[in-house]
């Protein structure tokens, strides 16, 4: 996403792995292994033990299957 001068903008908000299998219906290993297929979004890693998905970026790829 880019902000109207051109700079990286942050996600409006970041989403944990629960929440990401809820909202797309997906298994963790479906999510990991589509992941590593380059076919989901990939994953920020916010600390050393925590990563999450940005909401954007999983509503776009929603949309993208929807559409399909």
């Amino acid at each position: 996403m880019l902000d109207q001068n051109n700079n990286a903008a942050p996600p409006s908000r970041m989403m944990r792995l629960p929440e990401v299998m809820r909202l797309t219906g997906l298994s963790r290993s479906t999510i990991y292994r589509l992941t590593g297929a380059g076919e989901f979004p990939r994953r920020v890693k916010l600390s050393e033990r925590t990563a999450a998905w940005s909401e954007a970026a999983v509503m776009d790829w929603l949309a993208v299957r929807c559409a399909a």
